[in-house]
């Protein structure tokens, strides 16, 4: 079952496309049929280069158990970080 719930938000950082890299700037989040995995309903996170949402996309389309183990292994990151090297990333 599709929720049709959609998360949008801002994000600071880069992508990597065919031809470089570029900005990222927005991303939304939902839980849907994938296009390409495998799957009968994944967690879709597209990433755009610019903040309308516009402009170039990375799409990922993960399992469910996937998209929490990557959740935890990102918040596992950058808890293994010094503090003050994270508040320093946060205030860039």
């Amino acid at each position: 079952m599709c929720t049709y719930l959609t998360e949008r938000l801002e994000v600071d950082g880069s992508g990597r496309f065919a031809d470089g890299w570029a900005a990222l700037r927005n991303a939304t989040v939902y839980f849907d049929h994938p296009v390409h995995a495998m799957a009968e309903h994944t967690v879709n996170i597209d990433f755009f280069t610019s903040a309308d949402g516009g402009g170039r996309r990375i799409a990922v389309e993960l399992t469910p158990a996937s998209a929490r183990e990557l959740a935890a292994a990102i918040e596992r990151a950058i808890a293994s970080a010094p503090a003050e090297l994270v508040e320093a990333a946060t205030r860039r």
